[in-house]
């Protein structure tokens, strides 16, 4: 019999099978949140609702490095869209765990920590240093393949 996935490891897989819906062009990452062992909430990267995506007309940021004038993506990330997900439909997530493909940014972090999130577990790493400051305050802890 194969060996049974841990519940982090479980709910990482469902983060990169969301990952897989996202429309940018250099990075694909998906975000679950997570409610004592339920998912609430699921968000991947992709231009805001109605607007054209990324792979249909082009990255506003060709060229700048990774971690650099993020302001400039027209996409939203997926832990904010998991995050405005849940706020749209109400459903709380303060005390959750967010499940995230890649470490998130600094604009992220800060919705994380202010949405009441105690604990991020992510695979990928990235150049932010400002975002791990921020999510210094709370449990993070990265999953290993």
């Amino acid at each position: 019999m194969p060996e049974r996935l841990s519940l982090d490891e479980y709910f990482m897989a469902i983060a990169r099978v969301v990952a897989q819906r996202a429309t940018c062009l250099h990075r694909r990452v998906g975000a679950v949140i997570v409610q004592g062992k339920q998912i609430v909430s699921t968000g991947y990267n992709g231009a805001p609702a109605g607007h054209p995506h990324c792979l249909d007309i082009g990255c506003a940021r060709e060229g700048v490095p990774s971690g650099q004038r993020s302001e400039l993506c027209r996409a939203a990330h997926a832990e904010q869209n998991a995050i405005n997900f849940a706020a749209r439909y109400g459903i709380s997530i303060e005390g959750a765990t967010l499940y995230t493909t890649c470490y998130p940014c600094s604009w992220c972090a800060k919705s994380i920590v202010n949405a009441g999130i105690v604990r991020v577990v992510y695979a990928d790493d990235y150049p932010d240093p400002l975002a791990k400051e921020i999510l210094s305050s709370i449990h993070v802890e990265r999953l290993l393949e």
